[in-house]
């Protein structure tokens, strides 16, 4: 009996060693887990639709006549009657000959004008298709692009701020806070990293901190958007370490109120 009793204290206290040394890890833990995707390592932006050429207009084979006709007209009424005979005959002989080509010239100005393109939208009349992607990444299933209306800054910009806040709260064990940002299934994988971490400490200094926006996608009623995380952070007054994931976060696209959650951690592997 008392050796069973023995074996048990000593049981315990290794239980209660183990879960005082259980390594604590910034938020993730630096591990890859939730949405998982296939995308390129640098950013697609769409590129400018091109403006379209308008076809230069084609010449019509009456304009060269109707010109001749109009010089023609109005040398024969300028040589027919009076001829040279004097000044007054010149110019009562001029004037017509003035107002008919005049009358040509106008007709044949309208119908130039006719014949010119109209002005076209300068985005370009095709609609939008998105562009094939480039040799050499690894793509998801839908060619990757980022919107020309996308708001890429604000987008970031709050996306470097979600990255440290999320680190504070995982710090901090704020599991509320961890649910506003995170999908339920982000959440449970976040709650269990917090149960196995027991009451280790943990303090993660994010020292800095870049994102880029990889690209924006569109699955169902879901708009995803993959952003990569570089730069160096220090846990619990460790050596510094090096930050390279993607973080995929989701929206609803058919929810107004709907707002960016957190659906996937992946690490990046070069």
């Amino acid at each position: 009996m008392k050796r069973f009793l023995m074996l048990l204290i000593i049981a315990i206290t290794c239980v209660s060693l183990f879960a005082s040394f259980a390594e604590a890890r910034r938020f993730g833990g630096g591990s890859s887990f939730g949405k998982q995707r296939a995308v390129p390592m640098q950013r697609q932006q769409r590129p400018p639709a091109a403006a379209p050429v308008p076809a230069a207009p084609a010449g019509n084979k009456w304009l060269g006549p109707l010109a001749g006709l109009a010089l023609g007209a109005g040398l024969m009424s300028m040589f027919s009657g009076g001829g040279m005979g004097g000044l007054g005959g010149m110019m009562g002989s001029l004037l017509p000959a003035l107002l008919i080509a005049a009358v040509v010239m106008f007709l044949i100005s309208r119908f130039k004008r006719s014949q010119q393109p109209a002005m076209q939208y300068g985005g370009g009349a095709e609609p939008y298709s998105q562009p094939q992607p480039e040799a050499g990444f690894a793509t998801s299933l839908a060619p990757s692009y980022i919107p020309e209306d996308f708001p890429v800054e604000s987008f970031l910009r709050n996306a470097k701020a979600s990255f440290i806040r999320l680190q504070a709260a995982n710090d901090r064990k704020d599991i509320n806070d961890v649910r506003e940002y995170t999908t339920p299934e982000i959440f449970a994988e976040i709650s269990l990293q917090m149960q196995e971490r027991g009451n280790a400490v943990q303090n993660t200094e994010v020292l800095s901190i870049d994102a880029e926006l990889l690209e924006v996608s569109n699955e169902g009623d879901y708009s995803i958007a993959s952003v990569r995380f570089t730069g160096q952070l220090r846990e619990n007054n460790a050596a510094i370490e090096n930050v390279d994931e993607i973080w995929h976060v989701q929206k609803n696209m058919r929810d107004d109120k709907a707002v960016w959650l957190l659906a996937g951690i992946q690490q990046v592997e070069l």
